[in-house]
């Protein structure tokens, strides 16, 4: 089974950047997508679905919000729009589709990055507030799933890396939201306390493997990047795990796709 997430700033632009054509060589199972910026309805409406695929999406109150989806080429058990967290799923930050041995999701944070004390809301709500608290919910959700028998695969923009390896230096010398010490502290307790795995870094640890070059940094997109993409695995899925890489070489948006394949039989 081969799984792919990005982030694409835009289902449109990116599919006018040639996104469909680069999917149509990667002979991929399941494709989530992060951050389309439109109706779910528009998906369907535009066509927007590549050739021999499914597509299942959520989209937020707001464009701005993002949005996730799922295009897979094997017909779901199952499809699950949220994880009961009425903000999260008012702002259509997941979606999971479930096969016969595996669950596959698409999860997307908010992102805060240069807008950290940028109040929202009435409730004197930082930008940086609102990420940390779909991350707490987030967590939760994680802590209750790594108990389930069931395996799954979160495929996830987290908007935050988690080593010194896994962010070039301008993030070392500053306050950026996505690699603020509590932020790297909340994946330290997913991965050393609760037990998830990052997939990429099973079977890739050297550094400077990045998935995110933001405009915001201002810094040439080799030597700005971050990893923030990840998909995220239970661990009964760790010895599946047969290869995996980032594409770097796309132009579909600042993000580029993870791709990784497992030995798991997702067809029925």
């Amino acid at each position: 089974m081969r799984v792919v997430t990005i982030s694409v700033n835009g289902l449109e632009q990116a599919v006018e950047k040639g996104f469909f054509d680069w999917l149509a060589e990667q002979d991929a199972d399941v494709v989530c997508v992060q951050d389309h910026r439109m109706r779910a309805y528009e998906v369907e409406d535009k066509n927007l679905i590549p050739e021999g695929y499914e597509a299942y999406f959520i989209d937020g109150e707001l464009n701005e919000h993002g949005g996730v989806g799922i295009y897979t080429r094997h017909f779901p058990k199952a499809i699950m729009y949220g994880f009961a967290n009425e903000q999260a799923d008012r702002e259509g930050r997941f979606i999971q589709a479930d096969f016969d041995k595996v669950s596959v999701a698409c999860v997307l944070a908010p992102c805060a990055l240069g807008r950290e004390d940028e109040l929202i809301g009435e409730d004197d709500l930082t930008v940086l507030d609102h990420k940390d608290e779909f991350m707490e919910a987030f967590g939760l959700h994680m802590q209750k799933t790594l108990r389930k028998r069931r395996q799954f695969i979160f495929c996830a923009n987290l908007q935050t890396a988690h080593h010194v390896t896994d962010a070039s230096p301008l993030y070392h010398k500053t306050d950026f939201s996505g690699f603020l010490p509590h932020e790297r502290a909340w994946l330290d307790r997913l991965f050393d306390e609760m037990g998830c795995i990052d997939g990429f870094r099973e079977i890739n640890k050297q550094s400077n493997q990045f998935t995110w070059w933001p405009e915001q940094t201002e810094g040439s997109r080799k030597k700005a990047g971050i990893r923030v993409d990840y998909q995220l695995l239970t661990p009964g899925i760790r010895k599946t795990i047969r290869d995996g890489w980032i594409d770097e070489d796309t132009r579909f948006s600042d993000h580029a796709p993870v791709i990784m394949d497992y030995d798991i039989e997702i067809g029925f």
